[in-house]
C-alpha cells in the first residue's frame, strides 16, 4: 500500500511516524511525507526524530518531498496540514488521487471532509478525529507530550468492512485506532469542546485552570457549548443529553496552565484557525436560521484585533 501524510507537524509527524517506522523499510508498502522547508530539508538529510513518552526513534520515510508530482499514486492519504492551507494541500495531489484511494482529514473542523470533496474529484472521502498533543520542536524532530495518541475514521454511512485493511495497518503501527460509522459524531464530540476552549481562552487571553475558575468566563464557556450543541443537532448529529457537561469536565482534567493551540497562535501572533472553530458556528448558524450571539460576540472579537 503506498500511503501518503500531508503535512508533517505534530498531528502529521506523530501519526506519520508511527507509520514510517513501521513500513518505511518494507517492500510491500511506502509511506511518503508531503511537507516543505527545513524541515523537509533536515529529513531528507538524517530523517525525522519522534520523541513520545514510550520512547525516542528515529523515522525514515519511504520519500519525503514537497512535490507530489514525482510520488505516483497513493492508496491512502491523511490530511494534517491547517485548515486555512486544507483547499490548497488538496490541489497538490489531485494527480495522486485514484477512484479507490482512501482519504482521512486528521483536523479539527467538523466540514473539513465536505471541503475536501469539493476540490478532489475521485477518492474516497471519510471522517476522521484525532487526539494527540504533539508539536514540531525542531527541524526534523517531532514531540509528542501526551502519553496515548488516538484516530477515530469512518464513513457517512453504508458498511465499514472495505476500510478494516486500513484499521489493521494503524493498528501494527502501533496507532489506537476506531473504525466506526459514527466517525462524525465522534468528531463533534471533540469540536463541541475544543471550539468553545479555543474561542474563550483566546478571547480572555487565560489558559484552562483560570477560565474555570472565573464563574463568568465558566458561564462564557458553558453558553458557548450550548450554542454548539443547537447546531450540532439541527445538523442531525446524535450527541449524549449531557454533552455540554462532559465538555466542561474535559476542560476540568487538564491542567491548570494548558492553552489552546489557537490562543499560543493569537500569541504568537500567527495565522489561526478561527474559521473552522468560532467562524464556522457563525456560519451555519446564519445559515439554519439559529442565533449563536456568543460565538457572534467572539468571532467579532478577535478576529478585529
Amino acid at each position: 500500500m503506498r500511503i501518503a501524510v500531508i503535512g508533517i507537524g505534530g498531528v502529521g509527524g506523530s501519526f506519520g511516524g508511527k507509520m514510517a517506522l513501521r513500513y518505511g523499510a518494507m517492500p510491500e508498502h511506502e509511506v511518503v511525507f508531503i511537507v516543505r522547508g527545513e524541515h523537509l530539508k533536515a529529513i531528507k538529510e538524517k530523517g525525522m526524530t519522534l520523541i513520545t513518552p514510550a520512547g525516542e526513534f528515529l523515522v525514515r520515510p519511504s520519500l519525503a518531498t514537497d512535490n507530489p508530482a514525482e510520488a505516483g499514486a497513493f492508496d491512502l492519504v491523511l490530511f494534517a496540514v491547517k485548515s486555512y492551507g486544507l483547499e490548497d494541500a488538496a490541489r497538490m495531489v489531485v494527480g495522486n488521487i485514484k477512484d479507490d484511494t482512501v482519504i482521512i482529514p486528521l483536523l479539527n473542523g467538523v466540514d473539513i471532509t465536505e471541503r475536501l470533496q469539493g476540490i478532489l474529484p475521485r477518492g474516497i472521502c471519510l471522517h476522521g478525529t484525532v487526539y494527540v498533543s504533539a508539536f514540531i520542536e525542531a527541524p526534523g524532530v517531532i514531540r509528542q507530550v501526551s502519553p496515548a495518541s488516538r484516530l477515530i475514521f469512518g464513513p457517512d454511512g453504508g458498511s465499514v468492512e472495505r476500510f478494516q485493511p486500513i484499521d489493521a495497518l494503524f493498528q501494527e503501527a502501533g496507532i489506537v485506532s476506531e473504525l466506526t460509522l459514527s466517525a462524525q459524531a465522534a468528531l463533534w464530540t471533540k469540536f463541541i469542546f475544543i471550539c468553545p476552549a479555543a474561542g474563550v481562552t483566546s478571547l480572555l487571553k487565560k489558559p484552562f485552570g483560570a477560565v474555570m475558575d472565573d464563574p463568568e468566563a465558566k458561564a462564557l464557556l458553558t453558553g458557548l457549548c450550548g450554542e454548539v450543541e443547537q447546531i450540532a443537532r439541527a445538523k442531525g448529529i446524535d450527541l449524549p443529553s449531557d454533552i455540554v457537561q462532559v465538555s466542561l469536565a474535559k476542560v476540568s482534567q487538564f491542567p491548570y496552565e494548558t492553552k489552546t493551540s489557537m490562543q499560543l497562535d493569537y500569541e504568537k501572533g500567527r495565522e489561526t484557525e478561527i474559521d473552522i472553530f468560532t467562524g464556522y458556528i457563525v456560519r451555519t448558524g446564519q445559515e439554519l436560521g439559529i442565533k449563536t450571539p456568543l460565538h457572534d460576540r467572539v468571532y467579532k472579537t478577535l478576529t478585529a484585533t
